[in-house]
């Protein structure tokens, strides 16, 4: 696909000492919906403002479109920009606020009515035209900015947390919309968020920052079945660690021994050697309770300390497989949950393809 957003060798320091951005080399593609997901301080949303103008770069070059953008202003970037708090002008109706970018531009009336009416359909707002913001909801109210930032037709939008603020129904309603938006405009999106959930249901790649780093960059589902690092598993849904060391190295995989006499064999994603101290991370809906012979490549004994009800989920939490508590997620129409009562001894068990040997963190 072709590159709309190239940042190169960008680094960026407020103070002249500590760089919140390192050594940053990114592309975003023509149509591309990509996320910058990350913790607070990760350096994410630094990159989304040097994007927007609202910061420059301490080193390094942006080129969007071919044009080289680091010195501009942002009101000459012809991007649009989305804010977790709307940025709606309060002392404007809806259809005003839609027309304001292309009142700027001087656009044709009868092409600015046109634009408008087309944008309050897309967004279906068009009964609440003549409204103020504060006579919206709020997730009206994100509709509106999201179509004032799309009604001018940039090639690129930024959007800053732009759920936030929303209810967890809402927030859901809103990803479906902007996703089904972003499909039928085919615009490019740079999206930022620290919600990891969000990130995997929106994105066509995902960019993960932790110190102003990218630490791995790609399509969700491979975030989410093979992370490239401890921090990446800890960060992107949820997952099990044992520490343990690398005894022996088989192709792509691995064994390592998580306590005297207990072996584990795993795929080999950050040990390089034997002897080796490694992270392993399952994800507890990949942990089988009672395992039937030749169902799973490790079989393991531990004890229920408790077990929580979620509706469509039980979650049991197992002793005596490390210092943390082990989670083991089961559907509630498993009928192995039956047997998860808390003092209830029980083997788990799991495949070593969803057993992954990364880099030493602490547990």
């Amino acid at each position: 696909m072709t590159s709309l957003v190239s940042l190169r060798g960008i680094q960026k320091t407020y103070d002249g000492k500590q760089l919140v951005v390192k050594n940053l080399d990114l592309e975003v593609s023509e149509g591309e919906f990509l996320t910058l997901l990350g913790p607070s301080g990760s350096g994410k949303t630094t990159v989304l403002m040097m994007l927007a103008g609202f910061e420059t770069p301490t080193t390094g070059e942006i080129v969007i479109a071919g044009q080289h953008m680091t010195r501009l202003p942002p009101q000459k970037r012809g991007i649009g920009m989305v804010f977790q708090n709307y940025a709606l002008f309060p002392n404007m109706s809806v259809a005003e606020n839609l027309a304001f970018p292309l009142e700027v531009r001087k656009l044709p009336a009868a092409e600015l009515r046109d634009r408008v009416e087309k944008s309050l359909a897309m967004v279906r707002l068009t009964p609440f035209a003549d409204r103020r913001p504060s006579q919206l909801s709020g997730g009206q109210q994100q509709r509106v900015a999201l179509a004032r930032a799309l009604i001018f037709e940039p090639r690129l939008v930024l959007m800053d947390e732009p759920l936030g603020a929303l209810d967890k129904n809402l927030r859901e309603q809103m990803q479906y919309e902007i996703k089904q938006i972003h499909a039928r405009l085919g615009v490019t999106v740079v999206y930022v968020t620290h919600d990891q959930s969000e990130a995997l249901t929106m994105s066509d790649r995902v960019a993960v920052f932790n110190d102003g780093i990218i630490q791995q960059i790609c399509p969700p589902k491979e975030l989410y079945e093979r992370p490239g690092n401890s921090f990446v598993a800890g960060f992107i849904g949820e997952n099990n660690r044992l520490q343990g060391v690398v005894r022996k190295i088989i192709d792509d995989d691995c064994l390592v021994e998580i306590a005297p006499g207990v072996t584990v064999r795993a795929r080999k994603v950050g040990v390089h050697a034997t002897a080796e101290p490694t992270t392993l991370s399952i994800r507890p809906e990949r942990v089988k309770i009672s395992p039937q012979a030749g169902e799973v490549d490790t079989v393991i004994a531990g004890e229920v300390e408790s077990v929580l009800y979620h509706g469509d989920h039980i979650r049991a939490h197992l002793r005596g497989l490390g210092p943390t508590p082990f989670v083991v997620k089961l559907p509630n129409t498993n009928g192995a949950a039956a047997t998860l009562v808390a003092g209830a001894s029980v083997s788990i068990g799991w495949a070593s393809r969803d057993c992954l040997a990364l880099d030493l963190m602490e547990a």
